[in-house]
């Protein structure tokens, strides 16, 4: 995690609505030379700020298309403001020319499950598996798919040895393209493995819609027990032989507090009630299998909300994913008579996420517009020279290989529509 200094008291001071207001007004500052990204698990305060809203891949795209389109009527995007955490606004980078610069509003909005993959553990894990299985007699390929919420580093690692990214709606095509081989088609009687990275429930859950049996075919790496002298993190040479997916331990934090009797309180409470009337159940594939096979359906944020948004009115959901867009689309639905709920009473929100607010929004769009920069307070409300702050920028040796894994998803999956 990257160190934020501390804001000025001045910020915190402000209410909601002066914060509100002053940001609308550097916004109308800096017109069309600015685009503001809302990822669904903001909060309020900040989503009603953005310009678009989604999830983390499709805002990086959209902005790269708003870029273009922009430029074509003669208006150079300059600033991107990502609502997010740091491995979305670096895709954000990847995705837009280097003319424009992406701001993350607080460095410290990170993601646990991106720092779970660190890139010097990728690479020890990389060569004793390898080793391992070659000691065994194994000849096959590996190849590995990275998460979209991972690190341009392990982005990077991947594309460089033949992968690609996935998110949670193509991870089971982008699955089904490395068996087939990947970038070199499967030859006969070839034996391919997984290396997926870094969330395990969505490798775990991806492998069983395969068709993979999960208990006796996949394994987990460790990379904590690998620091404890476990050599092959906590996997026996069998276990790596066996397994056609080796997930690797990571997690996300919020959709790891949905637990199997969440589903089964819900099933026991309403077990002499008509099918009619029943809650049906509706995950993300990011939470454990256990889970998502006790759920009526699974799928990524954008299949969520559109299930949600085509619900029969009267009908009842409970939705096992972040608890901010649970509690918006709530609001939204309830206008339909479509009743939502949250599966979990806990507090399943993104705490990382809400570490960008409207006081680090104000901040660094003050920043661009040059309040609080001069030298002479006199002269500040006419604004001081601008400062860009927060930028965040992927190395050009990290970024080529990265892009590839990007690209190899795209190539064979397509580029849907973001939700807005």
């Amino acid at each position: 995690m990257l160190w934020q200094p501390s804001l000025p008291d001045a910020y915190h001071a402000m209410t909601d609505d002066q914060l509100a207001g002053a940001i609308a007004e550097r916004r109308a500052r800096l017109g069309e030379k600015l685009v503001i990204l809302g990822h669904h698990y903001q909060t309020d305060e900040v989503i009603r700020h953005a310009d678009f809203t989604g999830d983390s891949l499709k805002l990086s795209q959209l902005a790269a298309s708003v870029v273009r389109e922009r430029a074509e009527r003669g208006v150079a995007v300059e600033h991107i403001i990502f609502c997010g955490v740091h491995f979305m606004a670096e895709t954000a980078d990847m995705l837009t020319p280097d003319s424009v610069g992406v701001i993350l509003p607080d460095l410290s909005a990170g993601c646990s499950m991106a720092d779970m993959a660190q890139y010097d553990d990728t690479v020890d894990a990389w060569e004793v598996i390898h080793a391992a299985l070659r000691q065994q007699g194994w000849e096959g390929r590996i190849i590995p798919i990275t998460y979209v919420n991972s690190s341009a580093a392990i982005k990077a690692f991947v594309g460089a040895h033949g992968g690609a990214c996935c998110t949670s709606s193509n991870a089971d095509q982008v699955f089904a393209w490395a068996m087939e081989g990947g970038t070199e088609p499967k030859r006969p009687g070839e034996d391919i493995k997984i290396l997926f990275l870094p969330d395990q429930h969505l490798g775990r859950n991806t492998s069983a819609g395969y068709g993979i049996n999960t208990d006796a075919n996949t394994c987990v790496y460790d990379p904590r027990r690998a620091h404890r002298g476990e050599p092959l993190g906590g996997a026996s040479a069998q276990e790596l032989h066996d397994s056609v997916t080796i997930l690797w331990a990571g997690h996300c934090s919020v959709h790891k507090l949905f637990r199997p009797e969440h589903c089964d309180q819900i099933r026991a409470s309403e077990k002499d009630l008509p099918a009619s009337e029943k809650t049906t159940i509706l995950v993300h594939p990011e939470c454990c299998k256990e889970v998502v096979d006790k759920s009526d359906l699974a799928g990524s944020t954008e299949f969520i909300i559109k299930a949600l948004r085509d619900a029969e009115p009267g009908s009842k959901w409970a939705v096992g994913t972040e608890v901010h867009l649970v509690a918006r689309m709530a609001q939204e639905c309830a206008r339909r008579n479509v009743h939502v709920r949250i599966l979990s009473e806990c507090q399943c929100l993104c705490t990382t996420m809400s570490r960008i607010d409207q006081p680090h929004l104000l901040w660094v769009l003050d920043g661009l517009c040059g309040v609080g920069t001069a030298k002479d307070a006199a002269t500040d409300a006419e604004g001081g020279p601008a400062k860009a702050r927060n930028i965040i920028r992927v190395h050009p040796e990290v970024r080529e290989p990265a892009l590839l894994a990007l690209d190899r998803m795209l190539a064979h999956t397509g580029v849907g529509t973001p939700v807005d």
